[in-house]
């Protein structure tokens, strides 16, 4: 990523950041619309887990100019996510429910140069966790 981009991302973060929950909401909305299976692996009640989302976001947003910071708990976040039932498919789903509910808050600030470098920060940080499940799921049919 460019630093124009990451400059980009933390500045649209701050707005959305300002209202959170209202973003982690519309998140869930734009995720479970588009893939209604998902449904059944997040609790009833959502509000803990809109916390939960934005943290994981904040803390990635936070070191997108030197990822290897947090590439180990982006690792340990895709290996969690293989014991929810997670599959390499359902990533498609967050990155567009994603783009979906910043494009939704964010308005015409969202334009294509940040669609582009949230897609690129989004993909960067699904491929790892894919990685991350797929590797484990691979030394667990090797033993």
């Amino acid at each position: 990523m460019t630093p124009k981009q990451v400059a980009l991302i933390r500045r649209q973060f701050g707005t959305v950041a300002a209202r959170k929950d209202e973003f982690a909401a519309a998140f869930y909305e734009a995720l479970f619309h588009s893939d209604p299976t998902l449904r059944p692996m997040f609790p009833a009640d959502m509000r803990p887990q809109r916390a939960k989302l934005v943290v994981a976001l904040a803390h990635v947003i936070l070191s997108l100019d030197d990822l290897s910071a947090v590439l180990e708990d982006v690792r340990a976040l895709g290996l969690k996510h293989v014991g929810y039932g997670v599959v390499p498919d359902h990533y498609n789903a967050v990155g567009e429910a994603l783009l979906a509910a910043l494009a939704e808050m964010l308005g015409d600030a969202f334009d294509d140069a940040s669609q582009a470098a949230w897609a690129l920060a989004y993909g960067t940080i699904a491929d790892v966790m894919i990685e991350a499940a797929a590797d484990k799921i691979y030394l667990e049919a090797a033993e």
